[in-house]
């Protein structure tokens, strides 16, 4: 069954695999990067997340309000918990130091994962679309992830928050 299902997998996901990989692999150096990118991470993938609840489940209530809880807590027990810590703002260079992390990746991965393993399922048992309990499982899942990226953006607004305001200025 696993042959049929890797034999049957469009091979835009394999590239889309690959590029998560590459990205991923990209947080685990310590690295500079601008404001920009800093918030386009966690939007993107909460967008992506957001992407795969609307896409299996629609615009439903119980999905989408499981998907929006779960986003709310992880995001702020990830903040109280000190996640994404390290982090420092360079008035110098007008960007953020980031510490490499493999944290990320395995959000990244772990997210295509539970997409895949959804896409899969429903493709095989249409009716899970509907089924209550997976959506509620499969939601919460994909909140949590999106959670803690939401997280990693706070943490990042809240370093420019108190940046002195003549450091702001892009170069």
């Amino acid at each position: 069954m696993l042959t049929m299902i890797i034999s049957r997998t469009p091979i835009w996901v394999w590239v889309l695999l690959a590029g998560l990989v590459a990205l991923g692999w990209t947080q685990t150096r310590t690295r500079q990067i601008t404001v920009v990118r800093a918030t386009v991470l966690p939007i993107v993938m909460m967008a992506l997340s957001l992407f795969g609840v609307l896409s299996t489940f629609g615009a439903n209530a119980l999905p989408l309000s499981t998907w929006f809880a779960a986003l709310v807590v992880s995001a702020f027990g990830a903040k109280a918990l000190g996640a994404w810590r390290g982090v420092s703002w360079s008035a110098a260079t007008s960007r953020f130091e980031v510490p490499g992390s493999w944290l990320p990746m395995a959000i990244i991965l772990s997210i295509f994962l539970v997409k895949f393993y959804v896409g899969v399922n429903v493709a095989m048992q249409p009716a899970l679309k509907v089924d209550a309990q997976f959506s509620i499982i499969v939601c919460l899942i994909y909140g949590v992830f999106s959670g803690l990226f939401l997280a990693r953006g706070l943490n990042f607004w809240a370093l420019l928050k108190v940046a002195p305001r003549n450091t702001l200025a892009p170069r």
